[in-house]
């Protein structure tokens, strides 16, 4: 008989929809899958107030299929000029469930974010009082940074300040991709510190980026590291650490704008991330740490209820599909498209 496992529908704890023909061609693929999501507000225009936030949560819950049972939850973009008191308004109203912290200029719609973490002072100050996670994208900007060194250098030039500095604060650090900061995070012992991992950074070494020329898909932003991060990060998900949980970064692209001489950073691996979460635990040996990683950390960390159902994955090939279309006739080309993965859904909300 074949292997299954079944396990506590999972969340994804940071994740790009997009909006318009965007989010209602591929919510489905993150549905199927996810029974929550943190969903990033970098949108064009940046998702910075409460009536944004709604009105986007709205539009996400009006493109769910008639059967899904996905809960969407909104973050707030953070700028240098966000008032504390839309913060706390939002979070207290149930709109917001944390703040994501764009350094300016580190990636895709970004140039809004911020530009020094004293600028944004009394908002963390506020944040820390009510209970409100910070989600940062731990990258330093300095253009004198190289860019396989940018997330150590964030991590000793701001967010140890920071830390310091809101000594309440939680702190998510999102897309772990070092050594450094797995092992900054597993070395914390505050309780307030949590890092999420995506499935192409626990695959691939950068090596992927230029095998047999560019490869535009598997560019993302922090990019993939040299092997022995990888092997670090690996390390990490799969340790049972409670510190560390899935967070796909899923973020599509139209293929041609992947594909262009100035490619977009981002790949949309919703269609394949759990299974390949999965294919990482069962090579690493942790099966059975896998559902924590999955199920139990994240929601912990954020003081949310466990899910109640449950799904059921199968040692059984799947195919990933080669190109997702929209209806205007444009493509998505989806991680790992075309190939061929040794975990399928068995038993979950239909696709």
């Amino acid at each position: 008989m074949s292997l299954t496992i079944t396990l506590r529908r999972p969340d994804d704890w940071h994740l790009h929809l997009r909006d318009g023909e965007v989010l209602q061609t591929v919510l489905r693929y993150t549905t199927r899958h996810f029974a929550r999501a943190i969903v990033m507000p970098n949108l064009k225009p940046p998702v910075t107030t409460v009536q944004l936030a709604r009105e986007y949560r709205n539009r996400i819950v009006a493109a769910l299929d008639p059967e899904a049972q996905f809960t969407p939850l909104m973050t707030a973009y953070l700028c240098d000029q966000t008032p504390a008191e839309e913060l706390r308004r939002g979070f207290e109203e149930g709109v917001f469930t944390a703040v994501k912290l764009y350094p300016a200029g580190a990636t895709t719609h970004s140039e809004f974010g911020v530009t020094s973490t004293a600028k944004v002072a009394r908002a963390l100050e506020s944040m820390q009082a009510i209970g409100m996670p910070l989600l940062v994208h731990g990258e330093s900007t300095d253009p004198a940074v190289d860019v396989f060194d940018r997330e150590a250098v964030f991590i000793e030039e701001t967010l140890t300040p920071l830390l310091r500095d809101f000594p309440e604060l939680k702190v998510v650090m999102e897309h772990i991709t070092t050594e450094q900061a797995a092992q900054f995070v597993s070395g914390d012992g505050s309780g307030r510190l949590g890092a999420t991992i995506t499935p192409q950074h626990l695959l691939f070494n950068r090596n992927a980026l230029f095998m047999g020329g560019i490869r535009p898909h598997y560019y993302c932003l922090p990019v993939l590291k040299a092997e022995r991060h990888r092997l670090a990060i690996r390390r990490a998900a799969t340790s049972g650490d409670p510190r560390f949980f899935v967070g796909t970064d899923s973020a599509p692209h139209l293929r041609v704008l992947k594909e262009a001489a100035c490619g977009c950073a981002g790949i949309f691996n919703a269609p394949s991330a759990l299974q390949s979460y999965l294919n990482v635990f069962e090579e690493e040996g942790a099966l059975d740490k896998f559902e924590a990683f999955a199920s139990v950390n994240g929601a912990n960390f954020y003081g949310l209820p466990l899910n109640e159902g449950t799904i059921t994955l199968r040692k059984q090939p799947s195919e990933v599909p080669e190109d997702v279309q929209l209806p205007n006739c444009a493509a998505i080309h989806p991680f790992l498209g075309g190939s061929t993965l040794p975990w399928t859904l068995v038993d979950g909300p239909s696709p």
